[in-house]
């Protein structure tokens, strides 16, 4: 099993009710394949650094997860299909990479705590 993380950005003018069906889409297509989710983090609407399709901005969603490595093929292709993703990459996690993010989620739950 290996760890990755993926960051995909929704299209802004989708509904909550939207945004939360194609995260769940996601979460399930990867639970399908067998993957245990580490972390998953709602970042919010963010401002862009450049515009893609004509946006602005965009929804960010990260998920933080381990699974087989043939599962990223079948997400991605996911990904590319929906017409609600405007980018998304997936970054296999090495040993240092999953300390930072170990580090990061325990920072973000205690700042929720406080």
């Amino acid at each position: 099993m290996n760890h990755y993380e993926t960051v995909f950005i929704l299209n802004p003018v989708l509904s909550e009710d939207q945004i939360k069906e194609a995260v769940k889409k996601f979460e399930s297509l990867l639970s399908e394949q067998g993957a245990k989710f580490v972390n998953k983090e709602d970042w919010g609407l963010k401002k862009l650094a450049y515009p893609i399709q004509n946006k602005k901005s965009g929804f960010y969603h990260l998920l933080e997860y381990t699974v087989a490595g043939e599962a990223i093929d079948p997400l991605e292709v996911a990904f590319r299909r929906d017409e609600r993703v405007m980018r998304y990459l997936t970054v296999k996690l090495d040993k240092h990479a999953i300390a930072w993010a170990e580090k990061r989620a325990k920072k973000l739950k205690a700042n929720a705590n406080a």
